[in-house]
Order: C-alpha cells, then sequence, then structure tokens
C-alpha cells in the first residue's frame, strides 16, 4: 500500500492549489481517503475525506466552502482542490487511507486521525498574507 501527496507549493492568500494523492496497492473504491495537515507546532488534524464506495464528502469547518475533495478512480487518485487560501491554511498537507474506520464522526470516516492504517509522505502549502 503506498500513498504519496503532492502538488504544494507557495501562493499568495486568496489564491489556489490543488493536492493530488497518488495511491497503490489498495482498491480506491474501496477504502475511504482523508486529507490532513499539521502546522508547525500544532497537532495533525483532518481537513477533508472521501468514502469509497459512495463517494461521499467531509470536511472540516475551516476549510468547508472553500476545499473541495475528489477522486479518479481510472488515475487512482485523490485531489484536494483549496481555493480561498488564507495564512492559516498553511501546513504540511497528508492523505491517508483507515482500511477499518470506526463509524460516526464528523469527518466521516477520517475523524479519528491516529486511526490511520496508511500514509503518505506531507506536501508543504504556504500561503503568504
Amino acid at each position: 500500500v503506498q500513498l504519496q501527496a503532492f502538488g504544494g507549493g507557495l501562493v499568495q492568500s486568496g489564491g489556489s492549489l490543488r493536492l493530488s494523492c497518488a495511491t497503490s496497492g489498495f482498491s480506491l473504491n474501496h477504502f475511504p481517503i482523508g486529507w490532513f495537515r499539521q502546522a508547525p507546532g500544532k497537532e495533525r488534524e483532518g481537513v477533508s475525506c472521501i468514502t469509497g464506495s459512495d463517494s461521499r464528502t467531509y470536511y472540516a469547518d475551516s476549510v468547508k466552502g472553500r476545499f473541495t475533495i475528489s477522486r479518479d478512480n481510472a488515475k487512482r487518485t485523490v485531489y484536494l482542490q483549496m481555493d480561498s487560501l488564507k495564512p492559516e491554511d498553511t501546513a504540511v498537507y497528508y492523505c491517508g487511507t483507515d482500511f477499518t474506520p470506526p463509524p460516526g464522526g464528523s469527518l466521516g470516516p477520517c475523524t479519528y486521525v491516529n486511526g490511520m492504517d496508511y500514509w503518505g509522505k506531507g506536501t508543504l502549502v504556504t500561503v503568504s498574507s
């Protein structure tokens, strides 16, 4: 099982970026994929999640209306479109998956950060003011 996040960079406040999470070694349409971020000195937090079976989406309140998660099963890739970026979105962004997610939670099957089974290497997003 492998996940790899890429697409980060430096962007001005109000700008956009699209992150990609390339996956291999498992069936993308059977398991959820979550996007998470970790800012300096802070704990890793959930940002968004998309389920495997029906592509249901979930968002943290801090990004709702600005970020959009999507998937392309043929390319085995999950995307995070980030618009109206703010300096507080600056963080290393990771994608992860949980093969046995517990039910419930504000971020669906990606609610429990410490429960993720596999992580990709992160990609840095820096938003300048």
